[in-house]
């Protein structure tokens, strides 16, 4: 694919994904909010898959799109639906710090070296070239992203899964409370 291509593919996916997020920030309805977070981290992957980073495309398509999505729509059918009207200056004061927080991250953006640089730390260090030219070799696996994240960096990796294995177990036992709670009220 032409790399012209690619960039208005990119240029029409950047546009998706603000005009979900200003959408998202907008939307009065809960429901159809949770909706379009899913359809932002569904877009957001597309954005990895062109970056060919298909790892974090999938983790993200798994887990924001799919587990961050069920969560949320489960814990809106446990809340109840209040609007509590906010002031003018409340909106004013949110809007600027969002306006400050954004320049801040846009300042600290210009300073990253240029995506793919090869002048950058991360490609000069030496385990780098260790990884690149050893892992067929010490783990016997093809893709590289695969070995690194499995074996040379097994216990971050394992670390990762006990936090999202210990989130799933907490958010089981709350709903299991919840319907417990529920099921309380209605024998009384």
């Amino acid at each position: 694919m032409s790399e012209h291509a690619l960039l208005a593919i990119d240029a029409v996916l950047l546009i998706i994904l603000l005009t979900t997020a200003i959408a998202i920030a907008r939307q009065r309805n809960l429901f159809a909010a949770a909706m379009m977070t899913g359809l932002f981290s569904l877009t957001l992957a597309c954005l990895f898959v062109l970056l060919d980073a298909m790892d974090v495309a999938f983790t993200e398509a798994a887990v924001g799109a799919g587990i961050s999505t069920v969560l949320m729509l489960s814990a809106l059918a446990l809340t109840e639906y209040r609007d509590h009207p906010t002031s003018r200056g409340q909106h004013t004061l949110a809007l600027l710090l969002c306006f400050a927080v954004g320049g801040l991250l846009m300042f600290a953006a210009s300073e990253w070296p240029a995506l793919g640089a090869p002048d950058t730390p991360v490609h000069q260090h030496p385990i780098t070239a260790h990884y690149l030219e050893q892992s067929q070799q010490e783990i016997d696996l093809p893709n590289v992203v695969t070995s690194v994240l499995s074996s040379y960096r097994g216990y971050d990796t394992l670390g990762e899964v006990t936090v999202v294995f210990t989130a799933g177990l907490a958010v089981l036992i709350l709903l299991l409370g919840v319907r417990r709670d529920n099921h309380e009220e209605d024998d009384a």
